[in-house]
């Protein structure tokens, strides 16, 4: 099986700023409330911004990074995950293949939760490693606002809008690469959306899943690659609460300089907060070629996933 590479990156956050003091003065919650229990200091809505648009916008910003002229008519794969799709079909990544022009490319939406970008991301590693395309859209964009009710705090204060993406080819590097993909059956009650209706989050039980199995698989990742947690140069997990991730790092026994957190300024974006972390940590020249990422996602399903990435 061939190696994979992220060649370019990108992301979008809609032009609507909510802070914390605006939602705090709606919902009628004391001063600090918000800060306090989520980390986060504001999110983004896309109020006149179709998720589609979110999207393409996103890879926009990719294709800007990325100087050769040729690089669109080489996707082979565009793979988008998503919770909050506005068609059954055609779905998100087929108007990204119309929207570039691309005349063949296998387009899938993928439905996995908050986890859904690990799962699309792993798709698109074999598909590329089994040589049935040569480079790789992954997209990870969501629409949450349009599925918050408004006065349901546990939902209202940390949801946001946004989208991201990633860029994969095939190398002849060596590059190590290791995915823990698993879906638990028990509680897959606790975060839930009908269609049509809004999301369902039970935030106590979440934690104690998340903060469980989160670190249960990625010992489990690192089992398998016979890693060791020293050598990974950050862990960037879906941004869900700052609770949760600093839970995280306690029972996994690292510092804040090991996992990459951005959620105080992006709000929870469900699909979206891995790759836009991850363009965020491109940006700021953080990720260099030979760094050994874990990525990890956790949530509705329940669906816990986790990769381990050589840049």
């Amino acid at each position: 099986m061939r190696n994979i590479e992220i060649i370019s990156s990108g992301s979008y956050l809609p032009k609507i700023e909510v802070n914390n003091q605006q939602l705090e003065k709606e919902l009628k919650l004391e001063e600090g409330y918000i800060e306090k229990r989520t980390g986060i200091e504001k999110r983004y809505y896309a109020k006149e911004e179709t998720i589609e648009e979110m999207a393409k916008k996103a890879v926009q910003n990719l294709l800007e990074k990325n100087q050769s002229k040729d690089i669109i008519q080489q996707i082979g794969l565009i793979i988008v995950a998503t919770t909050t799709p506005n068609y059954l079909m055609p779905g998100i990544a087929n108007k990204i293949q119309k929207e570039l022009q691309i005349e063949k490319a296998i387009c899938l939406d993928i439905l996995a939760g908050c986890s859904g970008y690990i799962n699309a991301l792993d798709i698109a590693r074999m598909y590329l490693a089994t040589e049935k395309a040569e480079k790789a859209l992954v997209i990870g964009v969501d629409k949450l606002s349009e599925y918050t009710e408004e006065q349901d705090v546990g939902t209202s204060i940390i949801l946001s809008d946004g989208a991201g993406a990633l860029l994969l080819s095939t190398t002849t590097k060596e590059k190590v690469y290791m995915s823990n993909i698993k879906a638990e059956i028990d509680e897959n009650e606790i975060l839930t959306c009908k269609v049509n209706e809004k999301i369902k989050m039970n935030g106590k039980e979440i934690y104690k899943y998340a903060v469980t199995n989160t670190v249960k698989n990625i010992n489990e990742l690192l089992d398998k690659s016979n890693e060791k947690l020293e050598n990974i140069k950050y862990i960037v997990p879906h941004q869900s609460n700052t609770k949760i991730m600093k839970s995280m790092m306690s029972r996994l026994k690292i510092d804040e300089n090991k996992m990459y957190m951005n959620i105080k300024n992006t709000g929870n974006t469900f699909c979206a907060s891995i790759p836009i972390a991850s363009n965020e940590m491109f940006e700021k020249n953080l990720l260099h070629e030979g760094d050994k990422i874990i990525l990890i996602g956790y949530g509705g399903g329940l669906n816990t996933g986790s990769i381990l990435l050589e840049i």
